[in-house]
């Protein structure tokens, strides 16, 4: 009898520990995959184009940064950094000259080979019709293709150097244009990341200083 009671008062100390404690329920890390147009607003300020435009991208965008891999702090600052560079972040923004095959898109796809060969890709002719490269269906894929394939940029912004993925983007070299885009990066590391971390190299390296502009 007496241990009976022992294990009834044990139980009930248990249940009301229990009752005053709870168990913690481990709370899940945030989706880095999404960003919303009030994050980049928040990164960018009025680099962002305008909103309704944006919007009706991003569904397209963030699927392309989870295709690619883009789901860190680290990635989706360069890659965000680059794209509210190129395009204001419009998935429908055309360069201004008149050639052929302008920029266009999120990532400003220039050139003929560019073209050709993210046409190869996705199975449809750039070459014939180029417009294809900034509409809704094919501008957020071509930027995360170039992204990858025709570039492999996520390990350069895994270790912080925004100098090479600038280079690797491929305009032409450019002091003042690869210096804000530096810190378009440091502005978006310290919104997605909390902080800006040290160790972030802007410049390029010396033999990528003089690089051609995107074929």
């Amino acid at each position: 009898m007496r241990h009976r009671i022992l294990g009834l008062v044990a139980a009930s100390i248990s249940a009301t520990l229990l009752a005053l404690c709870p168990t913690t329920t481990a709370v899940a890390e945030p989706d880095r995959t999404s960003v919303t147009y009030a994050d980049l607003v928040a990164m960018f300020g009025d680099k962002v184009g305008d909103r309704k435009t944006v919007e009706t991208g991003l569904p397209t965008l963030n699927r392309a940064m989870a295709d690619a891999g883009i789901t860190t702090a680290y990635r989706q600052s360069a890659y965000l950094a680059t794209l509210v560079n190129e395009s204001s972040l419009h998935h429908d923004a055309k360069g201004r000259d008149k050639r052929k095959f302008t920029g266009r898109g999120y990532i400003q796809l220039t050139g003929k080979a560019n073209y050709t060969d993210a046409g190869a890709y996705f199975g449809i002719d750039l070459r014939r019709r180029p417009e294809l490269a900034r509409s809704l269906d094919y501008s957020a894929p071509i930027s995360r293709w170039y992204w990858t394939v025709a570039r492999d940029i996520n390990p350069l912004a895994d270790a912080l150097e925004m100098g090479k993925v600038n280079a690797a983007i491929g305009y032409p070299h450019d002091k003042e244009e690869d210096a804000e885009r530096c810190r378009d990066f440091k502005a978006a590391l310290k919104h997605l990341n909390g902080s800006v971390p040290k160790g972030i190299k802007c410049a390029r390296p010396k033999a990528a200083q003089d690089s051609a502009a995107r074929p």
